[in-house]
């Protein structure tokens, strides 16, 4: 060996040498390696927001929330259901309704999914009560008032107030309709609750 023929000075600088340029050399590989990273995981993030790999599908985003499990965002096929999206949402929970749910739907990307949930008959009836007892009055309701309202939340409520300022008070029941957030159909379901 080259070792036995040098005299043992020699030998453990010989080692020391050879011990340093292996280490260079494992950091600059090292050093190699994480540099190739980034770019790989860039592939990777495109290939994922290109498609599912193998099929090279579209992906869709929809928001799912509600009676489900886990409400969120859910990442869809190109193509999927509205019964596909509750799925990859952990499914609906046991208070979903899911007759108010059309599940061969398709969805769109972007879209929003509510599943609402059941109302009992204790519900119903409490509701009933509370609105046989007083309408709302759109003139001089308060925030409160309003978001006791089915359908209406804070939001919607504080928007009703907002329209309210700009425009003055709301008419007709009808007016409702102009305010984002509420439709023909809210319009419809609110109608024997309030007042102009």
């Amino acid at each position: 060996m080259i070792f036995e023929k040098l005299p043992r000075r020699e030998t453990a600088i010989l080692l020391v040498v050879c011990v340093a340029v292996l280490a260079l050399v494992g950091k600059r590989l090292a050093a190699a390696g994480t540099a190739r990273a980034p770019a790989a995981q860039a592939v990777a993030l495109a290939e994922d927001r290109a498609g599912d790999g193998a099929a090279g599908a579209p992906r869709l985003v929809v928001y799912v929330v509600g009676a489900v499990r886990h409400a969120g965002l859910v990442r869809l096929r190109e193509g999927a259901r509205v019964a596909d999206a509750l799925e990859r949402a952990g499914g609906p929970s046991r208070r979903a309704d899911l007759t108010q749910v059309n599940l061969a739907a398709p969805v769109a990307d972007g879209q929003q999914i509510v599943v609402p949930a059941r109302v009992t008959s204790a519900e119903v009836g409490a509701g009933a009560t509370a609105a046989a007892a007083a309408k709302v009055s759109l003139a001089s309701a308060t925030l409160d008032q309003l978001d006791a309202l089915p359908g209406i939340g804070p939001v919607t409520a504080q928007k009703i107030l907002d329209w309210r300022q700009t425009h003055g008070p709301l008419r007709s029941v009808e007016d409702l309709d102009a305010i984002p957030g509420i439709g023909p159909a809210r319009v419809e379901q609110l109608r024997d609750l309030v007042t102009p």
